[in-house]
C-alpha cells in the first residue's frame, strides 16, 4: 500500500510492477511509482525528469526526513561526458553553501547506480507558478530576483558558472524560500568554454554572447536572470516567435520590449533594471552582482513605498462616521465635600 501525493488515497499496488514502475492511482489519475530503497534511501514518487537524470521525492529512514533523491539516467553510465558531467554538478554543488542554493547532502554509488541526495524543495518551480497565475505579482518577483542573484553570486566566488537559468531551476520549499538548482551544466569561470560543438542554454532566455560564440562571464548568467523575471512580470518570454531559431536571432537582434510596456502595472524602475541586465552588449549590463542586487532593491524598495501612499491615501479618502457619544452614566459616583 502506498499513499497517493495527490489525492491522499492508500492504493494497493498490484506486486508484478518493479521498484521505480509506475501506475496510475485509481481515485485521481495521478502517477504513483513501486517504492524503491536505495541504501537507506525510500524513494516514493516522482517529482521531474531531465537529460542526466530523473528526481524523486525519498524519505531517508535513518535521518527521518524528505529528501530529493536523483538518479543518473542509466543510459549514460558509459558517457564519459554524461559521467563528467554528473560528477561536475555534484562537486560544483557541495562547495557551495548558501541559503538560495540547493543542499547537496550526500553522493553515491549503489549497484552501478550513480545518484544524488539533496535538500527537497517540494513547493513547485518558478515555471510551475508561472503556468498557474501567468503573471506573478511584481513584489514576489523582485524577491526572487535578488535571492538568486545573491546566489550566483555566491557561486561566482567559488570561480562558477551556473549556465542554465530558466524559471524550471528555480524551486520553492515549504517557507517559500527560492532554490536554486541543477548545475550540470556549471563551468569554472576563468577555464573558458569550448563553442566548436554546441552551444548550451535555454532558447528563451540565453544571452546573445553565447550566440556569437564569445568568452562566457557571470554577465549571460545575469541576462538569463533577468530573462526569466521578465517572463515572471509579463506571462511572456522575452522573445517570442513560431520557430526556436527565430527566437535565438531575436537575442541577437531584436531590441527588447521593456516589461512596462507589456505591462503597464509594472514599475519603470523594476522594468528599467531588468532592461539593462538584458542589453545585448554585456559591457553595458551592470558590472558586477552586487550592483545588480542594489537596483533589484531598490527598485523593491520604490515599489514599497507607492503601495503604502495608496494605501495611506485611499485610508485617508475614506469619510469618517460621526459615532454618538453617550454621556457617562453618573450612577455610582460621589461627590467630596469640602
Amino acid at each position: 500500500m502506498v499513499g497517493c501525493s495527490k489525492c491522499g488515497a492508500s492504493v494497493f499496488i498490484p506486486g508484478e510492477l518493479k521498484p521505480l514502475e509506475a501506475t496510475d492511482c485509481p481515485k485521481c489519475d495521478a502517477e504513483l511509482i513501486m517504492p524503491m530503497m536505495l541504501e537507506h534511501f525510500e524513494l516514493k514518487s516522482k517529482i521531474a525528469s531531465g537529460g542526466m537524470g530523473t528526481v524523486y521525492k525519498a524519505t531517508d529512514t535513518v535521518l527521518q526526513r524528505d529528501v530529493a533523491v536523483k538518479l543518473m539516467q542509466p543510459e549514460l553510465a558509459d558517457d564519459e561526458e554524461g559521467l563528467a558531467s554528473f560528477y561536475a554538478e555534484a562537486r560544483a554543488v557541495a562547495k557551495l553553501n548558501h541559503t538560495n542554493i540547493i543542499n547537496l547532502y550526500q553522493f553515491g554509488k549503489f549497484n552501478d547506480q550513480l545518484y544524488l541526495v539533496m535538500e527537497l524543495a517540494s513547493s513547485g518551480s518558478l515555471d510551475k507558478l508561472i503556468d498557474e497565475q501567468q503573471v506573478v505579482p511584481e513584489l514576489l518577483v523582485l524577491d526572487v530576483g535578488v535571492k538568486i542573484a545573491s546566489a550566483l553570486n555566491s557561486g561566482l566566488k567559488h570561480d562558477l558558472l551556473h549556465r542554465d537559468i530558466k524559471p524550471g531551476n528555480i524551486l520553492f520549499n515549504a517557507e517559500g524560500e527560492p532554490k536554486l538548482i541543477d548545475f550540470g551544466l556549471a563551468c569554472k569561470s576563468e577555464a573558458g568554454v569550448d563553442y566548436s560543438e554546441q552551444i548550451w542554454g535555454t532558447p528563451y532566455y540565453i544571452a546573445p554572447e553565447k550566440l556569437r560564440r564569445e568568452p562566457e562571464t557571470f554577465l549571460a548568467d545575469m541576462y538569463s536572470l533577468a530573462g526569466t523575471l521578465y517572463h515572471a512580470l509579463t506571462g511572456r518570454t522575452p522573445f517570442e516567435a513560431p520557430q526556436i531559431d527565430d527566437v535565438v536571432l531575436a537575442h541577437l537582434n531584436t531590441p527588447l520590449t521593456p516589461p512596462n510596456e507589456v505591462a503597464q502595472s509594472i514599475s519603470e524602475s523594476t522594468s528599467n533594471v531588468i532592461v539593462r541586465s538584458m542589453d545585448k552588449d554585456p559591457v553595458k549590463r551592470f558590472e558586477t552582482y552586487d550592483q545588480f542586487i542594489m537596483a533589484l532593491t531598490a527598485a523593491r524598495s520604490e515599489l514599497l513605498r507607492g503601495q503604502l501612499r495608496r494605501s495611506t491615501s485611499a485610508s485617508a479618502s475614506k469619510p469618517i462616521e460621526a459615532k454618538k457619544v453617550e454621556a457617562p452614566s453618573r450612577k455610582g459616583w460621589f461627590r467630596r465635600k469640602g
